[in-house]
């Protein structure tokens, strides 16, 4: 039976949590405006061992959520991931964090016939893609501008993820969309694929694992000094 550690810091949740063949073992989470992710995901990794009894040599592997997401969020939870794999010889997973957040709406009953989980990308922008019912991807993942184009005809789909909850406005009176507020990507929601993952070794490489970004950084150069 598998002991994999899920490690999830794609958004302004920080989610680290540990399971044995699925069954949760210990949770450790935190939404926060700052951004505490470098604080905090090396703490919730020592919680949730510490709290679950196994020591980490005894990891079978660790599952990352690879985005699209925060940039720095992103590399904070990936360089803890591969550290600890590198370490530890230990797998390395990494998981799509729109699956994640379409395997967290599934598992407290957000069912529909369209799934499009909504991550926040500034602005009314977000990072999106479609799912079945099933939580199968039928789509790519891709940046969307929401506005009143899309969501008219957004006809029988469901939305949710920060990035729905930042837009609740243009939900409302949409007889076509329904809107699930409060949905986040869990590192919970991660042990079905990982499981499977591990189940068929499709592993990813740890030297070459980057993450999905969803989009270029908007890097501007620093204004010059006059002399």
């Amino acid at each position: 039976m598998p002991l994999i550690l899920a490690i999830e810091t794609a958004t302004k949740l920080c989610s680290v949590a540990l399971a044995r063949d699925g069954i949760v073992l210990a949770l450790r989470e935190e939404e926060s405006d700052r951004h505490t992710h470098a604080e905090r995901v090396n703490v919730f990794v020592q919680e949730v061992m510490a709290e679950a009894g196994p020591a980490l040599p005894d990891l079978d592997a660790v599952a990352v959520g690879i985005g699209p997401g925060s940039y720095t969020g992103l590399r904070i939870g990936l360089s803890a991931a591969k550290g600890l794999c590198y370490a530890l010889d230990k797998p390395l997973i990494g998981l799509s964090t729109l699956g994640t957040l379409t395997r967290s709406a599934l598992d407290v009953g957000a069912t529909g016939p369209q799934l499009w989980p909504m991550i926040d990308a500034r602005r009314m922008e977000v990072f999106t893609q479609a799912f079945d019912g099933e939580g199968l991807a039928t789509g790519q993942a891709m940046p969307l501008v929401l506005n009143e184009e899309w969501a008219a005809a957004a006809q029988g789909r469901m939305v949710f993820g920060d990035g729905a909850d930042k837009a609740a406005s243009l939900w409302e009176g949409r007889a076509g969309i329904t809107f699930v507020r409060g949905i986040r990507p869990s590192a919970v929601a991660m042990f079905t694929e990982a499981g499977r993952r591990f189940s068929t070794k499709s592993f990813d490489d740890l030297a070459y694992l980057v993450p999905e970004y969803g989009k270029a950084a908007n890097v501007t150069q620093p204004k010059k000094s006059r002399p």
